[in-house]
Formats: C-alpha cells, sequence, structure tokens
C-alpha cells in the first residue's frame, strides 16, 4: 500500500508509527510532517552494503550490532532512517526503532546531502549514546567521520586510508567500503591496481 499522508496534515507518533507500517514508501517524520524518502541508487546500496557487512562480521557475538536503513532513529519526537547504524545493549521495547545509536552512517546524494550535513547532523549529535556520525559519498571517494570525543570535529578519509570506528575498535579500508561502487575515483583506482599487476606479471 502506498499511504498517502496528506501534506497539511501533522500526524501523532503512534499515527505515523502505524502508518509506516502499512506504507510501501518510507516516511521520516520531522516536527510532525510526514517526508517521503527517495530511492537509492547502486552506489549507494553497495556503499551500504559493504559497509554493512563488515559491521556485522566485526560485532557477531558481541552486545552491538548493525542496523540497515529499515530501521528508524528516535530523536526527540521525530523520526529518521539512518542507513546504517549501531546499537550496544539495545533496551528498547520497540522492534522499528531506537533511540541509542552509538554510530549513525548516512550515504550522500545530490538529492540529501543538505539534509544530512546540516539538519541530521544536528539531530543525531544530540543523542546522549551517539559517539560517531559518519558521512559518505558515493559520486566521489571521501569518508567523514565525527566523534563526540574529538567535540564532533570533522575527519576526512581517502582512497589508501583507513576509516577508524573508535566506538567499536574498527578499522575498514576506504576502498574495502567502495568495493564495486562505479565512479571516476574508483574507475581510475582500479585502474592503476591493474597496471600494477600487470608490470608485476610481466616482470
Amino acid at each position: 500500500m502506498n499511504l498517502k499522508y496528506k501534506p497539511d496534515d501533522r500526524l501523532s507518533e503512534q499515527e505515523y508509527l502505524e502508518g509506516e507500517l502499512i506504507s510501501d514508501i518510507k516516511h521520516e517524520l520531522i516536527d510532525g510532517y510526514a517526508y517521503a524518502m527517495a530511492g537509492a541508487s547502486k552506489n549507494h546500496e553497495r556503499v551500504t552494503g559493504n559497509l554493512f557487512a563488515r559491521l556485522y562480521s566485526h560485532l557477531e557475538n558481541s552486545p552491538c550490532e548493525p542496523f540497515a536503513s529499515d530501521i528508524k532513529v528516535k530523536v526527540g519526537e521525530d523520526f529518521y532512517y539512518p542507513d546504517v547504524m549501531v546499537v550496544c545493549n539495545d533496551k528498547s521495547d520497540n522492534e522499528y526503532y531506537t533511540d541509542s545509536p552509538i554510530i549513525i552512517v548516512e550515504v550522500l546524494s545530490k538529492s540529501t546531502r543538505r539534509k544530512d550535513q546540516a539538519l541530521k547532523r544536528r539531530a543525531y549529535q544530540s543523542l546522549p549514546s551517539l559517539q560517531e556520525y559518519v558521512l559518505i559519498e558515493q559520486d566521489f571517494v571521501e569518508v567523514e567521520v565525527c566523534r563526540k570525543s574529538q567535540s564532533w570535529q570533522s575527519e576526512h578519509y581517502f582512497l589508501g586510508d583507513e576509516v577508524r570506528f573508535e566506538s567499536i575498535d574498527l578499522s575498514v579500508p576506504v576502498e574495502m567500503i567502495y568495493s564495486r561502487v562505479v565512479n571516476e575515483e574508483m574507475t581510475e583506482f582500479l585502474a592503476q591496481q591493474q597496471l600494477v599487476i600487470d608490470e608485476a606479471n610481466a616482470g
């Protein structure tokens, strides 16, 4: 069912949560209003899939677990769908959202960049549990990590770097996050790798 919220209708939390259960389209609830989410690109799904798989493997048999984009995070009276998040010792009695993630990851696109970098950044960083907010570009290679321990100052990672997730003691090579992603930087990176291999084989 494609649930259509009326643009001028303010929704209660219960109305929103019940509506999401029967809607084919995901909506985020901001200031009482529901906003439909756009579909994701293949590159977007590659990035989130790569990172989720690495997080899942690393956190197996631990009190922490990763969730993908179908689980909501509650911030005050608002609800968002992060692309990936990590939750530890979740005591929530709701199966569809959490209010205590320690890591939130958003993959940027042209349509979501402004919201992810401004509105969501402020909202997420207000969560007492959050330790790291991660922004990943999909059209070029750049990973931004903002850590609570560093007063939310940004650190940027590029090809050849390893992204450090301090809160769960994990380092992930940037090229692993961008595996199979098709953009200009990754195409050039893979071509250079192949050239090195060809030269080594020729020698």
